[in-house]
């Protein structure tokens, strides 16, 4: 083989070589190449990276019949999903229990009554009635229960004048003084209508009811025309069976408009059981029902038990020691102390506390008639009423912003007390308490008792504090 041979067979096994393999002469690069050479580097096959698809391509693959069809069924399948939450909720909402429905609060839900049911034994007339208003103002209560004033002669239905005022007790301009200085205070005034309040039966005999009824229309609606809040009759029981008492409701509650105040119509039932008052209130749609319940000799339990009863009607029911027959605490109780744990029991109990005048100082009658209201103790004793020895303390006295238990025991006999230490509303009791005030002489004042087992004397009233 020539030289020139070898050459041209050296010549075609570098061209069959790889690129990368041929070597490089100092003759310069073959024909067609670049003069200074490049060195190839092969990238293996597994580690080649995806850079993706240019837009024109996705267009192209997105307009394929088969995205269309994903893209619309993820799309039903979003806004299924999301009616379907919406009507799981709805679902949810309309079968969940309903909460209960905010009561209704008028003004007499709001306080106490002050219940001055002889204006000449309280302040000699209606004139006085006004001047002490400032004072009554100081016992924050929310209305007052004026009367009867209207002139009557016992069981005399002829005799009877609803629209005129007793001269012994005052007269229509000074009603209106104590009306504009009342609701200047933000006090109410009710106006007891009771026709024969001074006679056996205060409704006459049945016979005469639907002609008295009438003329009760007549009254309320004349004093309620005059600014008076509310109108309060005795045995309102017998009152219901008249055919004008439809008519007489209507009168008291009128025709109100949203800047018109509500007045309240106040009944007072005698000798009725806690089923028989609990079918009154819903019955009669009776604002406010005054009973005797407390005052009655039954046990403590009996009286627990027609709380109890009537407590969904707490809007409805009002409580008083004596109140319903127009009679002070002093009746009831025979100490200071006991008076004033009486007051806070009514204070704690569901529904409108209702006093008679003079219970804020313990004011005791001598004799049958009303007791004449002391306003000065350290005068001379008033004939024919007597206060106890705290009397101007308690007129000056309230309750601080504590927690507080009133237990009275108003059986014969010693009662375990034992109250139950679970959270109750969103207040949990504590193990123990402080005695404030008590009457059983084994409750010292200041000591601590355990609230699950505590003994009470019969008789006899204390008043715990908690934290």
């Amino acid at each position: 083989m020539t030289k020139d041979a070898e050459i041209d067979m050296k010549e075609v096994e570098l061209r069959e070589m790889d690129p990368e393999k041929q070597p490089m002469t100092s003759d310069g690069p073959p024909a067609g190449r670049e003069k200074n050479g490049t060195v190839k580097v092969k990238v293996p096959d597994n580690e080649v990276t995806f850079t993706g698809l240019s837009k024109e391509e996705l267009m192209k693959v997105a307009g394929t019949p088969g995205w269309v069809r994903t893209r619309w069924a993820l799309l039903i399948l979003f806004w299924l999903g999301w009616v379907g939450m919406l009507a799981g909720a709805i679902v949810i909402i309309v079968q969940a229990p309903r909460c209960k429905p905010i009561p209704e609060m008028n003004w007499w839900n709001e306080g106490p009554l002050y219940q001055i049911s002889d204006s000449e034994a309280f302040a000699d007339g209606l004139t006085g009635v006004e001047a002490r208003l400032d004072e009554i103002n100081k016992l924050k209560v929310k209305g007052l229960v004026l009367g009867p004033l209207h002139t009557i002669q016992p069981d005399m239905p002829a005799t009877l004048n609803l629209k005129e005022i007793d001269p012994t007790k005052g007269n229509e301009p000074a009603l209106l003084a104590v009306l504009e200085k009342a609701h200047k205070k933000g006090i109410s005034v009710v106006l007891d209508l009771t026709p024969n309040y001074l006679g056996n039966a205060p409704w006459f005999s049945p016979s005469e009811l639907d002609d008295v009824m009438e003329k009760v229309n007549d009254a309320a609606e004349y004093w309620l025309g005059l600014g008076v809040d509310g109108i309060k009759v005795s045995d309102f029981t017998s009152a219901t069976n008249s055919f004008d008492w439809s008519k007489f409701q209507a009168v008291v509650k009128g025709n109100l408009t949203e800047e018109t105040k509500k007045r309240v119509l106040m009944g007072v039932v005698k000798n009725v059981s806690d089923v028989e008052l609990f079918e009154l209130v819903n019955t009669t749609s009776v604002d406010l029902v005054l009973s005797d319940l407390l005052s009655r000799r039954n046990g403590g339990v009996q009286r627990i038990m027609d709380m109890n009863t009537l407590s969904s009607q707490q809007r409805s029911v009002a409580w008083g020691l004596g109140a319903a027959n127009e009679d002070q605490l002093s009746k009831r109780a025979t100490t200071p102390a006991l008076i004033r744990l009486y007051q806070l029991l009514l204070f704690t109990m569901p529904g409108t506390p209702v006093f008679t005048y003079g219970d804020e100082i313990g004011l005791q009658a001598i004799g049958s008639e009303s007791p004449k209201m002391v306003w000065d103790i350290e005068k001379e004793p008033v004939e024919g009423a007597a206060v106890n020895d705290t009397a101007e303390v308690q007129r000056k006295e309230y309750v601080a912003s504590e927690r507080y238990i009133t237990a009275v025991n108003w059986g014969a006999a010693p009662e375990t007390l034992a109250f139950k230490l679970e959270a109750t509303e969103g207040l949990e009791l504590p193990e123990t308490a402080t005695v404030t005030l008590a009457t059983d002489e084994a409750l010292v004042v200041d000591s601590t008792v355990t609230l699950d087992k505590f003994v009470l004397a019969p008789g006899q009233a204390v008043l715990l504090q908690f934290p």
